[in-house]
């Protein structure tokens, strides 16, 4: 096992290709077996910080943490974005952002740095989001056998154009971040209903020096540098608020 957490280390190293922070969307089916499962590619991602990256991985909780059920406990409310991303949340030394529905967890020695002001932001991908510090950071998005739709740095470029699909009225929310401490506060949410996200659409904007194509163990693997995808997706956006979205029939 102690071979593939090295292997592992080495692919996703080189898809990160010298940047200081990494976001990794990942699907652990699409790798085919790993001996030591989820918690086997979260050791080989913690590694990455003896070589000074930091990495990010989404914590989203909205299936769980909704208008419904507005409470978020910091520690203890799950994500739902996969079981790679929730063994990294448990894990030693992660540290996760403070939102209600679209936390992020991170790992290395930009962590504090890139997580602590989320809790100021009252939409999902703010400005002061760790995705919103990606792009600060000149960092890379990683999608690991997942293909490119589930790209939630996309939502920060649609909350500076505010499309008609985008935006879903506030829910006042419970927060609990641990040690007793608890507070209400109200966030603007996203709501997508009749629209399909195609954030897929951003591979043909990019250039060969702008997405990496790689693979970990057999999952097909890409790294997006995101300033480039930040500005040429705000850039096509902004010519039309729909490219990057179908109209189901419901729509």
């Amino acid at each position: 096992m102690f071979e593939e957490i090295r292997e592992i280390e080495r692919a996703i190293a080189g898809l990160i290709d010298g940047a200081k922070v990494a976001m990794i969307h990942s699907s652990l089916s699409a790798m085919g077996r790993v001996h030591g499962g989820p918690s086997a590619v979260v050791e080989a991602v913690a590694r990455l910080a003896e070589r000074g990256i930091t990495v990010m991985m989404p914590a989203l909780s909205y299936e769980r943490v909704t208008p419904e059920r507005p409470l978020f406990d910091l520690e203890r409310t799950p994500s739902n974005v996969g079981v790679i991303p929730e063994a990294f949340r448990k894990s030693e030394g992660v540290i996760r952002s403070v939102h209600p529905t679209h936390s992020v967890c991170a790992f290395g020695p930009l962590a504090q740095v890139v997580m602590v002001e989320h809790a100021k932001d009252r939409t999902p991908v703010g400005e002061r989001s760790p995705f919103r510090k990606l792009v600060e950071k000149d960092g890379v998005v990683i999608f690991i056998g997942c293909g490119l739709r589930p790209n939630t740095l996309m939502h920060g470029v649609e909350e500076l154009v505010k499309p008609p699909y985008l935006f879903n009225g506030e829910v006042s929310y419970t927060i609990v971040t641990g040690k007793g401490s608890e507070y209400s506060a109200s966030y603007l949410t996203h709501d997508f209903k009749g629209y399909v996200q195609r954030y897929d659409r951003i591979a043909e904007l990019l250039t060969k020096d702008e997405m990496i194509r790689g693979g970990v163990l057999k999952a097909e693997c890409y790294a997006l540098k995101a300033v480039p995808l930040w500005e040429k997706a705000l850039k096509e956006i902004k010519k039309n608020e729909l490219a990057f979205v179908d109209r189901t029939l419901e729509g």
